[in-house]
């Protein structure tokens, strides 16, 4: 039986999903939001999702090895929108697609920024949220290509704020099923996905903004500037340092240890 996958539908997911279709008919996949790639997984209606990392934690599953979506740095399409200076902010507006986002939001608020705003859910139109807040939080590529160059609305990247807070890489999703669901020799092929896609940043953005010149020149700069394809030792310590904080500030379940797919056992710890 084929595995059914659900996959983001952001750019910066392409590289990792680009490759699989050498083996169509292994891989079943649909797009959609982070936080729709998650639902559809804890129901049991795909195998495997690319979920936002902090939704690891809300059933019973093992992370395929070394692939992830993460940054080291300024991330470009995980930002803070605000009218006002970050000290005088008392609402925000949330972007829910990624549940991850919203968590990384509520932790550098309280530990970093230090302030307590209130948190309501909007729909992901810049424009109608900080007319309403004083801040919105925006990802994907409504973020990346927001325009507010000129205006009185000023970008804060998340990617960025977290680095130099945690001086740690910060992951934001990864391909994560239920035991032995994903065959070792499917791993494999995911990891080989990742390694052929995490190099065609032109390629990939070619494809995604097929009429838009200027956009796959800025969508292939971002690929390969800000957003990093491992899952290595500091990324897991960079995501274990971030869920005990989240857990601490009441938005995310305490945490556990990683467990992961390997090519000699999908059941398996790494």
């Amino acid at each position: 039986m084929p595995i059914l996958v659900g996959a983001v539908s952001y750019l910066n997911a392409r590289p990792l999903v680009r490759g699989l279709d050498r083996w169509p008919e292994r891989f079943v996949v649909r797009y959609d939001v982070p936080s729709r790639c998650a639902e559809l997984l804890h129901s049991g209606e795909i195998d495997l999702g690319l979920i936002p990392a902090i939704e690891y934690f809300a059933g019973d599953y093992r992370i395929v090895p070394d692939v992830a979506v993460a940054s080291d740095g300024p991330v470009a399409s995980v930002a803070l929108f605000t009218k006002v200076p970050v000290e005088r902010i008392r609402s925000i507006a949330l972007d829910t697609s990624s549940r991850t986002s919203t968590a990384l939001i509520r932790v550098l608020c309280a530990r970093h920024f230090r302030i307590a705003p209130e948190f309501v859910h909007e729909d992901p139109n810049l424009e109608a949220m900080v007319a309403r807040h004083d801040a919105a939080l925006l990802i994907g590529e409504r973020a990346l290509f927001a325009p507010v160059s000129g205006s009185a609305v000023r970008k804060i990247d998340l990617g960025s704020e977290w680095q130099g807070f945690a001086g740690l890489p910060f992951v934001y999703a990864f391909w994560a099923g239920r035991p032995r669901l994903v065959p070792p020799e499917d791993v494999e092929r995911l990891q080989e996905a990742r390694a052929a896609g995490e190099h065609q940043a032109h390629e990939v953005a070619a494809g995604f903004f097929p009429d838009d010149p200027v956009k796959q020149q800025e969508g292939a700069r971002y690929l390969r500037e800000n957003i990093r394809y491992r899952f290595g030792p500091l990324e897991q310590e960079g995501f274990a340092h971030f869920v005990r904080l989240a857990h601490e500030a009441g938005a995310a379940p305490a945490p556990r240890s990683l467990r992961f797919y390997t090519a000699s056992d999908p059941g398996s710890l790494s």
